[in-house]
């Protein structure tokens, strides 16, 4: 990566820097050569699968579970997921999603989950041989996450699921999934609690795939009358809701830092482009135009690295809650993103709109995380309210 100049600010320990380093010679050693084989795209589950391998055997994965089961550190530590996500998203979406899912996709168990769950299930995700899923997402319910319908029944030492989660990733390949449903111990999210799910319990249908810009493994997941054991609740009856936006505190930077590996290699690939491109018998960066573009995209990912990274330092230096924070950090990054390698395209002319091309990819990419794991009009109304309340204090 061109840029590593960030990593001299003190949000960062040389653990972080040498991770960096190791990281980048990997992708480009290991990673690069297996996305460059002519059949990587065509089978994209088969590819996440090989990638998650690849990761597994690397140690990389054990970035996205606690010490005590496999992991690297004692406890999540944000930094590390937000520069592996950052330089793993420079040379591929799709690795980037695969280890995303790792962490996102058993967080929660991480966080809530009883001894006897992190003990079975996270081992796994450490090592790579299991395949993490996050079902929160329902057809009637993204972003308000208070309106899940799906319900969770006592009946005995069982809990039955009933309901349908869509968007959800790794739908279809995943090991196992991390489900909220409706307990009914009050109202709206007060009202939800989280369960671990494997993927082979009866009941539970992962098989209608959803097919979307940039390919990856998507599924509406069906639960009809899933029977899954009262130990697999993670943490309280009740307490759903809570667990989510905790996990989600945790991974919105992660999100964040991903936007901006797709921005810093945009960013790349356009000045890379306007140095040998050539319009009017001089180099295409001579226009004053295109300085602008390329000063613009330099700008906002400076500001997108910071708030990225505030964030995860602030949490992995103590903070209970980083709502504002991570919040801040996911959309001025999703958007800016969107707006870099925007500009990239243009750059690149009529070869950016071309299939195959990096900054084509990059478009494609893009569009979705500012969406997933609350859209982005969702990030404002949780920064007014938390400044509205702060000022209020």
């Amino acid at each position: 990566m061109a840029d590593t100049s960030y990593l001299s600010w003190p949000f960062f320990e040389d653990q972080h820097r040498n991770l960096v380093a190791e990281l980048d010679q990997w992708c480009r050693d290991v990673l690069v050569p297996v996305i460059d084989e002519g059949d990587f795209h065509d089978d994209v589950d088969a590819s996440c699968g090989r990638v998650l391998n690849l990761l597994g055997d690397a140690g990389y994965t054990k970035f996205a579970v606690p010490r005590e089961w496999g992991g690297v550190h004692e406890q999540l530590d944000v930094r590390s997921l937000c520069l592996i996500r950052m330089t793993l998203a420079y040379y591929s979406g799709l690795a980037d999603f695969v280890f995303a899912m790792q962490g996102l996709g058993s967080g929660t168990i991480s966080l809530v989950g009883s001894d006897e769950a992190r003990s079975k299930y996270l081992p796994g995700v450490a090592d790579g041989s299991r395949c993490a899923a996050f079902a929160l997402t329902e057809p009637e319910s993204g972003s308000d996450v208070s309106n899940i319908c799906s319900t969770a029944a006592l009946d005995g030492d069982v809990y039955v699921i009933n309901g349908t989660k869509t968007f959800i990733s790794n739908g279809g390949i995943a090991d196992q999934y991390v489900v909220f449903a409706r307990t009914g111990e009050a109202e709206g999210a007060r009202g939800l609690s989280a369960f671990v799910v494997d993927a082979d319990t009866p009941g539970l249908d992962a098989s209608e795939r959803i097919e979307v810009i940039a390919p990856h493994p998507l599924a509406t997941v069906h639960f009809n009358d899933c029977r899954v054991p009262a130990t697999n609740l993670l943490g309280e009856c009740g307490e759903g809701f809570k667990a989510a936006m905790a996990t989600l505190d945790i991974f919105r930077p992660t999100v964040g830092a991903a936007a901006l590996g797709f921005a810093r290699r945009a960013l790349d690939e356009a000045t890379q482009r306007s140095r040998t491109r050539e319009l009017f018998d001089a180099p295409l960066h001579n226009l004053q135009l295109v300085q602008a573009m390329i000063g613009e995209s330099a700008l906002d990912i400076d500001a997108s690295a910071l708030l990225i990274f505030r964030a995860a330092w602030a949490k992995d230096s103590g903070q209970a809650r980083i709502t504002r924070e991570a919040a801040m950090a996911k959309l001025f990054a999703t958007d800016m993103a969107q707006q870099v390698i925007d500009k990239a395209v243009q750059i690149f002319g009529g070869m950016g709109v071309v299939s195959g091309v990096k900054v084509e990819e990059l478009y494609r990419e893009v569009r979705a995380l500012r969406i997933y794991e609350g859209a982005s009009e969702v990030q404002k109304v949780i920064i007014a309210r938390s400044h509205l309340a702060a000022s209020a204090d």
